[in-house]
């Protein structure tokens, strides 16, 4: 059996990190827009290499420091330093802790290298790799076949997410979609494919806190309409702009992490995120949190229950229709210990 990931006390649980990569004029920028300016509640802390590029309401704007822009929404935008892992550092060790961090690589980055330096054993208990987000410009896929370098560099940005935002599809059209689609299934398998116009995303996709958090959603009292039964979930709401389908499961038997860990890795392509807090037949006396983006894998136990009923609790949230409530059903319950 493989080990659990992290094995911590939850005093202060790691700060999940997303690297955000894909070539010049994909969208990052404005993803990151979105997420300074947004009404989330969310402290989350943006690392850039370049403040110009950004481009934020100054009504928002409450305080300004050497390499910091502090915002009315909690959040923060930081600029990069040569250090990268020390201006991580420092930035998890601010007054206002972020409970998310957001980098942007270069357009021209391999993030590969990034993610390794965030692996080091050394920084597991301070810094958690929540996922490698490529954006993808849908309608200049192809442009310049004429540098078959160029799109060797998108194809590596591609191979190194956990999930893909293809962005600009209204301009593309639904044809050079389709043509993608093909292009990624030729050399990828299973990829999460996000389809999206301004990058416009969810946040309950994108980050792994807010309402979407397995770990708030008890006091949030967030939780997808659902029918065991059947394991299907009905839209969340109508107040998203995307269009997106949530599922959940529940369980009081006691769930194998092995089990677990390889249905979490062979899930429908159409499954975006899925999360939950976890009773084990392995450690029972201790929650276990399940992080699943894309192809990624995270199970981390925690310190203790924190008053909360011992129970296993999974949220999903994928493309609607792109899954079968009651083949996930069946997945999760084949990992109970009989």
């Amino acid at each position: 059996m493989e080990p659990i990931d992290h094995d911590l006390a939850n005093t202060s649980p790691p700060v999940p990190v997303t690297i955000l990569t894909g070539f010049l004029g994909a969208g990052k920028t404005t993803l990151l827009n979105r997420i300074l300016n947004g009404d989330h509640g969310l402290r989350a802390a943006v690392l850039v290499n370049d403040f110009g590029s950004i481009n934020i309401d100054t009504e928002l704007v409450v305080g300004v420091e050497d390499n910091v822009i502090s915002l009315a929404n909690g959040c923060v935008c930081c600029s990069l330093r040569e250090d990268l892992v020390q201006t991580i550092l420092e930035t998890i060790d601010r007054p206002e802790r972020p409970e998310y961090i957001l980098l942007e690589a270069s357009g021209v980055a391999d993030p590969i290298s990034i993610a390794m330096t965030f692996n080091n054993p050394k920084f597991l208990d301070r810094i958690r790799m929540d996922s490698i987000t490529c954006v993808l410009d849908a309608e200049q896929v192809f442009a310049h076949p004429e540098y078959p370098a160029l799109m060797d560099l998108k194809l590596r940005q591609i191979a190194s997410a956990d999930m893909l935002i293809l962005n600009k599809v209204d301009l593309a059209g639904a044809e050079q979609v389709e043509l993608i689609r093909r292009w990624i299934e030729d050399h990828f398998n299973n990829i999460r494919i996000v389809e999206t116009d301004f990058c416009d995303v969810p946040y309950e996709i994108l980050l792994a806190v807010g309402r979407f958090d397995p770990i708030q959603m008890e006091t949030a009292g967030w939780y997808p309409g659902h029918d065991l039964d059947g394991g299907h979930a009905h839209e969340h709401g109508s107040d998203h702009h995307f269009a997106f389908e949530p599922w959940s499961y529940e369980t009081d038997g006691l769930i194998s992490l092995e089990a677990l860990r390889q249905t979490a890795r062979k899930l429908p392509g159409g499954v975006f995120r899925c999360k939950g807090i976890v009773r084990s037949a392995e450690a029972p006396d201790r929650p276990a949190v399940l992080q699943v983006v894309g192809r990624r894998v995270d199970i981390t136990l925690m310190d203790k229950w924190n008053g909360s009923d011992p129970g296993t609790r999974i949220v999903a949230i994928g493309a609607p229709g792109s899954f079968d409530g009651m083949d996930l059903c069946q997945r999760f319950e084949a990992c109970v210990m009989r």
